[in-house]
């Protein structure tokens, strides 16, 4: 079961090791109100997806213990989170393998420093992405029954 407030527009789960990008990436959802759970490394936050998995991630890619990208990687190789789409946050000069990408569903790679508006804007912009295929898919999975 997902956890929603009746209200919610979504579940974010945002995961940095750094307190105040957490911190300042979920108070901005939740006054849009979306439900937000954080996480500060890839393990904590790979347990979080499967217990319930969220609308949408956002990773940094440099963390202890678990890398952005290999969180990635684990929630895309998992079933129940193998749909779930990630952005990807890294520091200045961090570039990203094109193929590492397409092994994942991260949808984009911000490099820091960031506006939380410009996270917020680009959440919303793949949540809407993601609602209109699903729907296209629910199209074509009726029109097959």
């Amino acid at each position: 079961g997902r956890l929603r407030t009746p209200m919610s527009k979504g579940s974010i789960l945002v995961v940095d090791d750094e307190p105040h990008i957490t911190h300042v990436l979920a108070l901005k959802f939740k006054n849009a109100g979306y439900d937000v759970r954080t996480a500060s490394d890839g393990e904590e936050a790979y347990e979080l997806a499967c217990a319930a998995p969220p609308d949408i991630i956002i990773t940094d890619l440099q963390m202890p213990y678990m890398s952005g990208l290999a969180l990635c990687l684990k929630l895309k190789a998992t079933r129940v989170t193998a749909q779930v789409p990630a952005i990807m946050l890294t520091a200045r000069g961090h570039a990203l393998e094109e193929n590492d990408l397409l092994k994942t569903n991260i949808r984009l790679v911000l490099s820091k420093p960031f506006g939380p508006r410009q996270v917020l804007e680009t959440v919303q912009e793949i949540l809407r992405g993601e609602a209109e295929r699903k729907a296209r898919e629910g199209e074509r999975g009726a029109a097959a029954a």
